[in-house]
């Protein structure tokens, strides 16, 4: 079954697991970048990595008006209910879920998490992915951390298909680091996520995606907002 990966910008992400289409971290009015607005996303469920404006400013109102689970921890959970939405499944680090086409399991992340209005916002997160046949591995915001070995482990004979990871440096790890992460995990495919929003996290894309071909640890690709890559 096709699994289709389509990049909206910054960090969001569409995934259609052929049984339905996961949001994840949903950021689109206000992203300079973002491919499409937030009234015309169809989901069926979303995953949130951690609180920050960027990775929820949408959430509320998508979650609202679609009526999609949300899957996050137990704080930003918490904070989705003070806010009126009713389909939430809090959980925490190392919990999984089923999901449209498979499961969702919550992995570690080293990063910060605080919601728009200053509002803890629990353990930030990863997103390992089994849908569709396929193994996704959805980094969120972190630096690089050696559990992703762990996270790349092939289990009952098979390794991550793909493997999402932020570039933009500054308030992720960076293209150096994103590299490194890519030979502990060891995804057939890499695709950067977190960069060219704002100056600050500018970077070459296509040059990185280069450098991870050449170093022959994986393929990779660079989608533009808006464009997929089907596996």
């Amino acid at each position: 079954m096709p699994v289709t990966l389509t990049w909206t910008g910054h960090a969001t992400w569409l995934i259609d697991t052929g049984a339905g289409v996961l949001l994840v971290d949903p950021f689109f009015d206000e992203c300079p970048t973002a491919s499409m607005k937030a009234a015309d996303v169809a989901c069926d469920a979303i995953l949130v990595t951690h609180g920050h404006f960027d990775h929820v400013a949408d959430l509320v109102a998508i979650a609202k008006r679609t009526g999609a689970a949300v899957f996050c921890n137990w704080e930003i959970g918490q904070w989705l209910g003070r806010h009126g939405v009713a389909n939430v499944q809090p959980m925490n680090l190392g919990g999984t879920v089923a999901v449209p086409g498979g499961t969702a399991r919550m992995e570690i992340a080293w990063h910060s998490s605080s919601l728009p209005d200053g509002t803890y916002g629990g353990a930030p997160a990863g997103w390992l992915l089994d849908v569709g046949g396929r193994r996704i591995y959805v980094a969120g915001d972190t630096a690089l951390f050696s559990d992703m070995e762990r996270i790349g482990r092939p289990r009952d004979g098979r390794g991550l298909d793909v493997a999402i990871l932020p570039i933009g440096d500054l308030f992720t790890m960076g293209p150096e680091d994103a590299i490194e992460a890519i030979r502990l995990l060891r995804p057939a495919l890499a695709l950067p996520s977190h960069y060219g929003t704002w100056p600050p996290i500018e970077q070459d894309a296509a040059a990185w995606a280069r450098r991870v071909v050449d170093a022959g640890i994986a393929t990779a690709a660079f989608p533009a907002p808006g464009e997929s890559v089907t596996l």
